[in-house]
């Protein structure tokens, strides 16, 4: 019961903080399961792998939540979203094979090169100018691909990459943040499926474990994560969050810098 606190608790913060700041939870979820997973005696040659696994399976439902509320608003291209979708789906299976053969270590210093991108990106901020109209077919299905591959490396639902790249190629704000909350489904659902027939039967996962996915952190997380992200929205528009922002970037530094500093000699 006490861990499903926890785990409900670090639904809060992800719901909350991806609400108010626009970031996936994927951001909270992975760095805080691979502080809580040692305690469980969970194995750091899989920790990351569940984290992940855990992270997109969480992410289901927020991100169909968010999807839908964005194609009811008209703000999804939805001939540009399914040609994404496509390439999402080879892109998923590509990225969850790979990071089935890679050593949790290795993962962990990708990650933490991550955080550190999104860390600056909330202190400084950058802009994508349109310098290219939108590809075909073929360039929608590659782009998709290249977005699902690494959104299952790092845990998250896609935005970090599609945003930028509708922005890009000339697609407005509005239709880009909606395009890219709808493809955020699609990639949670079908990454974290990957995620759960690569690693099923696998002899050194826990109890509770459904191939990499781990159901009391996803049933936790789960309860509480919807509520809180409205909640964080809700409060974004009431309140000026810029040095929240702030605070909560040096933190993601924080959090890089440990995450490297321990895999990098381990």
């Amino acid at each position: 019961m006490a861990s499903l606190l926890v785990y409900m608790l670090l639904g809060v913060l992800a719901g909350f903080a991806g609400g108010l700041f626009g970031i996936g939870g994927g951001v909270i979820v992975v760095p805080l399961l691979l502080y809580l997973f040692p305690a469980l005696g969970i194995s750091d040659d899989v920790a990351m792998h569940m984290a992940l696994a855990t992270s997109l399976g969480a992410m289901v439902i927020t991100s169909a939540s968010s999807g839908w509320t964005h194609m009811k608003h008209g703000s999804v291209l939805m001939p540009v979203f399914l040609r994404l979708t496509v390439g999402v789906l080879v892109g998923a299976i590509v990225g969850v094979h790979t990071v089935s053969l890679m050593p949790g270590r290795y993962l962990q210093l990708f990650f933490s090169a991550f955080l550190f991108y999104v860390a600056v990106r909330m202190l400084v901020g950058f802009s994508v100018r349109p310098s290219r109209p939108l590809p075909g077919n073929a360039g929608l299905v590659a782009a998709g691909g290249v977005i699902g591959a690494f959104s299952v490396f790092v845990g998250i639902g896609g935005g970090t990459l599609t945003v930028p790249y509708l922005n890009w190629c000339g697609v407005d704000a509005h239709r880009a943040v909606g395009t890219s909350a709808a493809l955020g489904f699609p990639i949670a659902l079908w990454g974290a499926l990957m995620y759960v027939v690569t690693g099923y039967g696998l002899p050194d996962l826990p109890a509770g474990s459904l191939g990499f996915l781990y159901l009391p952190a996803f049933f936790g997380i789960t309860l509480t994560s919807a509520i809180f992200a409205r909640m964080g929205a809700f409060l974004s528009y009431r309140i000026s969050a810029n040095w929240l922002r702030r605070l909560f970037a040096v933190l993601l530094f924080l959090v890089s810098s440990n995450l490297f500093w321990r895999n990098l000699w381990s």
